[in-house]
């Protein structure tokens, strides 16, 4: 990637994160929380391994990591970038629709609601998918295989979370909330 796309790349990741630290001031209280230790080890490290990989640090140079999946073109680049813009947009939409509820870690919060509108009629974790996409979008246009292998760690750490909050809200929620299940896939609409 060739500087100005690089400075795309990193301000569009620089103002969603801006705006997640913003957003996530005024959430409601929780009233339970995965450990911190176990948050850490399924889902902190594996993200830090996935960004370290994204970054054009030159550690993995003369690895298979850095060899090109993708040509190095220009519209490559630039379809990376439309999809990780749309990622970073659905997660945002998502984070909006879901208000006071969020929480970037597995927890219930006090009078915790059940969110099926918006981009939760689509699928069951938005956020998740609109990262995920941000992250493919990434790694298209890095065009290696380190993107990719990326973008694999976090749809692994990603899907260990959605399952706990799934059991979680399971229990909270009961039969409500495997009906919505059984309507809305969870990643990707009508396939997974």
């Amino acid at each position: 990637m060739s500087i100005p796309f690089g400075y795309l790349f990193g301000g569009a990741w620089l103002l969603w994160l801006m705006y997640w630290g913003i957003s996530a001031a005024n959430v409601k209280q929780a009233v339970r929380v995965e450990s911190p230790l176990s948050r850490f080890g399924k889902y902190s490290l594996p993200l830090i391994v996935a960004v370290l990989l994204m970054m054009n640090t030159g550690w993995l140079n003369g690895t298979v990591l850095r060899e090109r999946f993708m040509p190095a073109d220009e519209w490559v680049v630039w379809l990376g970038f439309i999809l990780t813009l749309a990622g970073l947009a659905f997660a945002c939409w998502a984070r909006v629709i879901l208000g006071r509820n969020w929480s970037g870690v597995v927890q219930l919060k006090q009078d915790h609601e059940l969110i099926v509108r918006g981009p939760y009629s689509i699928v069951r974790h938005p956020i998740y998918t609109g990262l995920l996409l941000a992250f493919l979008g990434s790694a298209l246009a890095i065009g290696e295989w380190r993107g990719l292998l990326a973008t694999a760690i976090v749809a692994a750490s990603f899907w260990r979370k959605l399952r706990m909050e799934e059991r979680w809200l399971c229990e909270l929620f009961g039969e409500q909330y495997r009906a919505y299940m059984q309507r809305v896939k969870a990643l990707v609409p009508w396939v997974l």
